[in-house]
């Protein structure tokens, strides 16, 4: 049955499997059944452990690995029987920096859009607006060798924005670079996807993946182990935490909090974890009766980091568990 536009997903897989052979020492099954739909306009976050199949599905969904069974399709076309024209919907960023560094990010640009077919003039312009975007304009006719390694993860963004794709999949592309440049990343990200290009994001800084995404999948031995929107998988964990900045040193002995957990952090900090159902009033009261003035508090940014160990933690206990994925919406 055809579908509209609106209702097509941007990365639609259902029941992939990917088995390597291990050269006559059996075979290592790297996906088991994965099947997830990326809706047009997403920015959807891929996590999952070391070894967990993330490079796979994504060297898959990139034509750069042969699926062993399953289906694929991209924006509605299939990926095994139309391979060309799925391939010229996607961006890809991989994790490793792969272009040449004695070439000006200009040329870098430039020569990747020749090989889709873009004719110079309007690579060249294309070049400017990617490179502006970028913050790299100013390094244009520099050699790439001499940019930093925050400047060559944008470049190579940039580089895969050449081709106008419909789908941008970026693995772990802020990994190596300090805070600054990966907010500064971010930004460009946020507009990239504001400007309609859907985005599939692997990291494993997680604070990442709850900062800048709106659905997210937990893939662990092969297989999705959760899948939802970010709100609603985060809002999943039974306990908040929060960091409380406090006048003065805290006490020697600090509070009892009936099914909370306070602890001091330095002289100024206290870490506070405690049942979502939990009155806050209550907490503040038992605080002030303690002899601790808070003076601000802010949520701790580790929701997902918590809600990704625990369920990766319950798959490692029970690598049998085989719970079936559904689509998001």
């Amino acid at each position: 049955m055809n579908q509209t536009p609106s209702t097509t997903p941007a990365l639609s897989i259902r029941d992939l499997r990917k088995t390597y052979d291990s050269g006559g020492k059996g075979s290592v099954q790297a996906l088991k059944g994965v099947s997830l739909d990326v809706m047009p306009g997403d920015f959807f976050a891929l996590l999952g452990p070391n070894g967990a199949g993330k490079s796979t599905l994504i060297g898959v969904v990139s034509s750069l690995v042969n699926l062993s069974e399953g289906q694929v399709r991209i924006f509605g076309t299939d990926l095994v029987s139309d391979r060309s024209a799925a391939m010229r919907l996607i961006g890809l960023v991989p994790q490793e920096i792969n272009f040449n560094m004695f070439e000006k990010p200009v040329d870098i640009l430039v020569n990747y859009a020749g090989f889709y077919g873009v004719p110079r003039g309007e690579a060249l312009a294309r070049a400017e607006v990617e490179l502006k975007r970028a913050q790299l304009w100013e390094k244009a006719n520099v050699m790439s060798r001499t940019l930093s390694g925050g400047m060559k993860r944008r470049l190579m963004i940039a580089r895969a924005m050449m081709t106008s794709p419909r789908l941008l999949i970026l693995d772990e592309p802020t990994a190596g670079v300090d805070i600054e440049i990966r907010r500064g990343m971010w930004k460009t990200l946020k507009e990239i996807n504001a400007a309609g290009t859907t985005i599939i994001l692997t990291t494993h800084y997680l604070e990442e993946a709850e900062s800048l995404c709106r659905n997210v999948a937990i893939i662990d031995r092969g297989r999705i182990v959760e899948q939802g929107p970010m709100k609603t998988l985060l809002a999943k964990l039974d306990v908040e935490g929060f960091v409380l900045d406090i006048e003065g040193p805290p006490p020697a002995t600090l509070p009892v909090i009936e099914g909370a957990t306070l602890v001091a952090t330095d002289e100024h900090t206290l870490d506070l974890e405690m049942p979502r159902a939990m009155d806050l009033n209550r907490v503040f009261a038992a605080l002030g009766e303690g002899g601790i003035c808070v003076r601000s508090m802010r949520t701790k940014s580790n929701r997902l980091e918590e809600l990704f160990v625990r369920l990766t933690g319950e798959n490692a206990q029970d690598s049998t568990a085989q719970p079936a994925p559904q689509p998001i919406a």
